[in-house]
């Protein structure tokens, strides 16, 4: 089935989009366009997954931001604090002068963990974030 193809513009920072073009080159892509379709599936693919935890979960939560973004830190102190039932632990490490790399242990109610991701997540100056779940084995 043929579908109709819609034209966006995207406006992207010049390193951003030149180690997206190495990276469509070394997969393989016919085009930009078709590395963009392939992202936005993945995103989508990811949205749904994250949108269907529920129950008992353990998990960790990594990201990595750039600290002088101005009151960044402090507003993840804020949510991390709003979440304190579902946080066990979390490690800080100082990558370089900028950045930051945070790992948090998470122990709670799935919804929890997706409702925290994506306040994180959302958040400018937050370069990377990424949630992996299990359920305990106790639990499977």
């Amino acid at each position: 089935m043929e579908q109709d193809l819609m034209r966006i513009g995207v406006s992207l920072p010049e390193n951003l989009l030149t180690k997206f073009d190495e990276i469509i080159e070394k997969r393989g892509y016919s085009s930009r366009s078709e590395g963009i379709r392939d992202a936005i599936r993945n995103y989508i693919v990811r949205h749904e997954w994250m949108s269907d935890i529920k129950g008992r979960r353990v998990g960790t939560f990594t990201l990595m931001y750039d600290h002088t973004k101005r009151g960044l830190s402090n507003t993840l102190t804020d949510i991390q604090h709003e979440h304190s039932d579902i946080i066990q632990s979390s490690v800080h490490i100082h990558l370089d002068h900028e950045n930051c790399l945070e790992v948090i242990i998470l122990d709670g109610e799935g919804s929890s963990f997706k409702e925290f991701g994506e306040k994180v997540m959302a958040l400018k100056g937050v370069k990377y974030s990424k949630l992996n779940t299990a359920k305990p084995s106790d639990e499977t």
